[in-house]
């Protein structure tokens, strides 16, 4: 199972300490440094072309970019400029994000949410593989082929939900999952997707694992951060329905919480589920625990 960073310090908003965190997850080994598209925050994709020019030897991803405000054109547009920027160092992530984003601040309907993402994929897929679409939906249509010279970016769907699992599996590169636990991915989310992707005649698909990780000895006060941190995800129903299906009552149980001993038992559950690689949300709130935590992941490298 590969390490990434996932990073907080995007939510600043400060390209300085953008690029500063990323080179030294790139010079302590990590994989992948990952960037949210944080609505009303700094777009993702511009981010990523120009940290990368500062910053060699560590590929970069979106986790995720939301699909309904960008049409899949001006998606794949931007994903291979993307692509060029970095020197094919980039994985595009996209998903749905949530109806109360959807409706309420785009003002897009969010009815049958499984056929936007396929028709999604129907344009945008063979757009980044360098091909023309001509494609016309319910939803979605687009025409054309894009004239931008780079490599193509893998593709990666987060899903949750078996049918969002299913498509991921037979038309992308694999999935990013967020909240979402050991047990489920290990019987859900990666049978689910790999037997998709066997289906179609796809490679093993990739499995990025989101998760909060605060590794220290006062499991109490972190427990507590990550509960006032965390607390709309336990609310939205997509991810409510993986803690429940984990059997969890919060964000706070399913975040990894405690010593190094601890922590190394948790992502280990994780290698035995199938996870190919875990993007490390660090959120630990005094420099101590965020080095001890820095620390513990680049010594699982």
């Amino acid at each position: 199972m590969k390490i990434g960073i996932s990073s907080i310090v995007a939510s600043i908003g400060r390209l300085d300490a953008i690029v500063a965190d990323a080179k030294a997850s790139a010079e302590a080994g990590f994989a992948t440094y990952w960037l949210s598209q944080i609505v009303q925050g700094p777009e993702a994709m511009n981010i990523i072309g120009a940290v990368a020019q500062h910053v060699p030897g560590i590929r970069f991803g979106t986790s995720v970019v939301p699909t309904y405000p960008r049409h899949p054109m001006v998606m794949a547009e931007q994903a291979m400029t993307t692509s060029m920027l970095t020197g094919g160092r980039f994985t595009l992530g996209i998903g749905l994000s949530h109806k109360p984003v959807v409706e309420g601040m785009w003002g897009y309907s969010f009815d049958k949410p499984v056929r936007h993402a396929r028709e999604y994929l129907d344009a945008l897929m063979p757009l980044v593989g360098g091909e023309a679409v001509s494609f016309a939906g319910e939803t979605v249509t687009a025409r054309g082929k894009l004239t931008i010279d780079a490599l193509e970016p893998p593709v990666l769907l987060a899903a949750l939900g078996t049918q969002m699992l299913k498509l991921a599996g037979a038309r992308c590169g694999g999935t990013i999952t967020w909240m979402t636990g050991a047990r489920t991915l290990a019987g859900h989310t990666v049978p689910t997707i790999s037997e998709a992707a066997t289906d179609a005649g796809r490679p093993a698909p990739e499995i990025a694992a989101g998760f909060p990780i605060w590794v220290t000895d006062d499991v109490d006060t972190a427990r507590a951060n990550a509960a006032k941190t965390f607390l709309v995800y336990g609310q939205l129903p997509s991810y409510r329905a993986m803690l429940d299906r984990e059997g969890l009552g919060g964000p706070e149980d399913l975040a990894i919480i405690g010593d190094e001993e601890t922590c190394a038992g948790r992502m280990d559950e994780l290698v035995a589920a199938g996870v190919t690689q875990f993007a490390a949300s660090e959120f630990a709130n005094n420099a101590e625990d965020r080095q001890r935590t820095r620390t513990f992941l680049a010594s699982r490298i």
